[in-house]
């Protein structure tokens, strides 16, 4: 890109129908992990109107009940007005599911297998992974993204504070940053959309957007005069969530992710076990890239690694600091292959993956927490020490 660009990132509420799917898929997970961590678990959902429809692959020696997991998930959403067709208690749900297939789970399980070549632990699928950091926010993250997740928080939690009647679940935001010489120095457009009650206005709906939500949730700094603001753009939106458009989990990936300023693998987060590398290598690409730009040997970098169903170890790793690397490339490449191991056996137990805690990922990106939560593992700094020794800085 050129010296000065804008770069926009979205972000959608939990009652966003693509949300409210992931949010199902992973508390089925959850569920199945609390139980029993050796669970093998692929949910998939559906929703359309009042249906909600159940798929995938479970093999688990937990005990669950579908239907609780469902209303329960759906109700902490927030679904739960009468006005919506789509409502907790009164949705009708299918399911559709089968174990895992014994062909992929012969690959998975650390033990051998005809025609497998080891007995460790193989990755669930082929696929590519990237993991991203940047020294933009105090979380590591790219500005756009984590502005448009500040926005979607705070939206939430007024709505479920109850002090705004007329807020209803589903919304989406987007955040426009200028960039200069590679630094954030001005937001120049933010866009808000969310779903509200029939009964009030749009004068309303921005006047209290704009003071409550997007001048009290982005830094000030960087909003100017010439700041435009858009919100509900199509002047009105009663109609939302499933009753307005179809979800599907794993359809927001670039939310899940870096807003677009990363690359992503393709595959998608919500509803896989950690044996399925999707999940658990982005998780560990984080881990790498946040320690590197912790530890300043970068200024932003993206690290890339790909595996073969099956087999231990990935195929391919590779850094890339785009040009804000403070040692060799090589070197820089070198310690983090002799710090951090991407086995995904390994991987699981270096971020004890084993545990219900996919939850809290859901929402507002899986990645841009800070360093030192229980639960969240991959956003702790704590190598960042060890990667600067092992490049040959003090």
């Amino acid at each position: 890109m050129t010296s000065d660009y804008i770069f926009s990132s979205e972000s959608v509420g939990e009652g966003h129908p693509d949300k409210v799917c992931d949010t199902i898929s992973d508390a089925i997970l959850d569920a199945c992990l609390a139980q029993d961590k050796r669970s093998r678990v692929a949910s998939e959902t559906l929703v359309k109107s009042n249906i909600v429809v159940l798929a995938g692959e479970i093999t688990t020696d937990a005990k669950i009940n579908f239907e609780t997991i469902v209303r329960d998930a759906i109700r902490g959403i927030g679904y739960v007005n009468d006005d919506d067709i789509f409502h907790a208690d009164k949705v009708f749900i299918t399911k559709a599911i089968t174990q895992q297939s014994q062909d992929i789970a012969q690959g998975v399980n650390a033990s051998k297998a005809r025609g497998k070549k080891t007995a460790e632990q193989g990755a669930g699928d082929q696929g590519l992974m990237f993991g991203f950091a940047c020294n933009d926010t105090a979380e590591l993250m790219p500005a756009p993204v984590m502005f448009a997740h500040r926005l979607g928080r705070d939206l939430t939690k007024i709505r479920k504070s109850g002090k705004v009647a007329w807020l209803r679940p589903d919304a989406k935001s987007q955040v426009s940053v200028r960039y200069v010489n590679g630094k954030p120095t001005e937001i120049t457009a933010v866009v808000v959309s969310t779903q509200h009650a029939a009964n009030v206005s749009h004068a309303t709906i921005e006047k209290f957007i704009i003071e409550n939500v997007i001048k009290k949730s982005l830094p000030a700094k960087l909003l100017t005069k010439k700041t435009e603001f858009l919100v509900n753009p199509t002047g009105n939106f009663v109609i939302g969530g499933p009753q307005g458009d179809a979800g599907l989990t794993g359809r927001k990936i670039i939310v899940d992710s870096y807003g677009g300023m990363g690359r992503h693998g393709g595959g998608a987060f919500s509803g896989k076990d950690p044996s399925k590398v999707d999940r658990s290598a982005a998780y560990m690409g984080r881990w790498v890239a946040k320690n590197i730009v912790a530890a300043g040997l970068a200024d932003r970098a993206e690290i890339q690694f790909a595996y073969a169903i099956g087999h231990p170890k990935p195929v391919s790793v590779a850094v890339d600091a785009f040009g804000t690397n403070k040692v060799d490339e090589k070197k820089l490449e070198r310690a983090v292959l002799e710090t951090f191991s991407f086995k995904p056996a390994d991987i699981i137990k270096q971020l004890n993956l084993l545990r219900p805690i996919y939850g809290k990922t859901t929402n507002y990106g899986h990645f841009g927490y800070k360093s030192g939560l229980a639960w969240a593992p991959w956003e702790d700094t704590g190598k960042a020490k060890e990667l600067r020794r092992r490049a040959g800085l003090k």
